[in-house]
């Protein structure tokens, strides 16, 4: 008889594993496996970044000669195409394990329920399904990029209980607590990258980087600037720091945009629009560049040109004990004529962090 506990322990294990590589991967997907013999974990393994073994290949080769007869448990469909690496289904089949348990079939045409079927045609015992939801939300940035061709963005703001971002002089510093602002520099650490408005880069001169987190790295940093108004001696410009893309229109100064592209660190994607950067198109852009996912960190212009647009997914809001008086809003370009017209929130989430509360939420277009 089954054992559906014993399969979801062993998945929980497998989905703990994939985490471990979060942020490292695009524009792979997150995956961990687990391969178990009489009631033993005998190899384990997960996908550290593209173009390096997949998480079947790391646990086949902790688990030799214990894999054939073993189950094995892993968080998306093996893959059953030649692509940097070879097919993972190839590798099980070969190995001669007895059955096969997966969370997620991949959502991506190349595999999307073939990796199962040659599993099956050698006669390995396939289930699926198990913790799919868990697997489903850890992926979630993969999916929507190869199903999609567009990047999940999840939208970060501070703000005070009276919805304000800064006080009436624009300070901004700082509205949360240090616990708080700490979990921001996590969310860096594991998306690809981090996107602001010019507004944020003059009014604030932020770095945009990972720091706090014991072997972070930087996201790439990508301003939206259509006129490239942004100071050439910007903190986002320096060259330790990583890549720093800047999107811009026609409208952008041409000598600064020459001086910005020689810069080594430093993109300028110019799009043919007379003054506003075209979103979606950005966007697609940047899946187009191997990135998955974006954190969106501000300010309220860009955030409501966004939203407007339906481009963001998701929502992680810091709520601060304070009030703040008159300011600026997380969506300050964003109006609506009615309270019908709100958007909505679902799959909500309250918690403490530090002084503060977080709520976050998927957005219901």
């Amino acid at each position: 008889m089954k054992d559906i506990a014993t399969d979801k322990k062993y998945m929980q294990r497998a989905l703990d594993l994939s985490l471990l590589a979060a942020g490292r991967t695009s524009p792979n997907p997150l995956v961990g496996c687990v391969i178990v013999k009489d009631g033993e974990i005998v190899g384990e393994g997960y996908h550290l970044r593209a173009g390096t073994p997949h998480a079947e290949i790391h646990a086949l080769r902790a688990a030799g000669s214990k894999a054939q007869g073993a189950d094995v448990y892993v968080t998306l469909e093996p893959c059953s195409h030649y692509g940097r690496t070879p097919p993972c289904a190839d590798a099980l089949i070969k190995a001669g394990v007895k059955r096969v348990c997966v969370a997620l079939t991949d959502p991506n045409p190349l595999v999307n329920g073939q990796g199962l079927r040659k599993l099956q045609e050698a006669g390995i015992v396939v289930e699926t399904g198990i913790l799919a939801d868990k697997a489903n939300k850890i992926n979630e940035a993969f999916i929507k990029a190869i199903t999609q061709k567009m990047p999940f963005v999840l939208y970060k703001c501070a703000m005070t209980l009276d919805g304000k971002t800064a006080v009436a002089s624009g300070d901004s510093k700082w509205i949360s607590s240090f616990d708080a602002r700490k979990y921001v520099h996590h969310l860096r650490n594991i998306y690809d990258v981090i996107m602001v408005g010019s507004g944020t880069v003059i009014q604030d001169d932020p770095l945009l980087t990972c720091r706090h987190i014991q072997g972070g790295r930087n996201p790439v940093r990508l301003i939206v600037d259509a006129t490239l108004s942004l100071p050439l001696n910007a903190k986002v410009l320096n060259p330790d720091n990583g890549l720093c893309i800047i999107a811009a229109s026609r409208a952008a100064n041409r000598t600064k945009m020459e001086r910005l592209r020689a810069m080594d660190n430093v993109q300028v994607w110019q799009y043919d629009t007379e003054r506003y950067v075209p979103l979606s198109s950005l966007l697609q852009d940047i899946v187009a560049h191997g990135w998955n996912s974006i954190l969106l960190e501000g300010g309220g212009t860009l955030a409501g040109k966004m939203l407007a647009e339906k481009l963001i997914d998701k929502v992680e809001f810091i709520l601060a004990p304070k009030i703040a008086g008159e300011g600026p809003s997380p969506f300050t370009s964003f109006k609506l004529a009615q309270m019908s017209e709100a958007i909505g929130l679902y799959n909500l989430e309250l918690s403490e962090i530090g002084e503060d509360f977080k709520i976050s939420g998927y957005i219901k277009y």
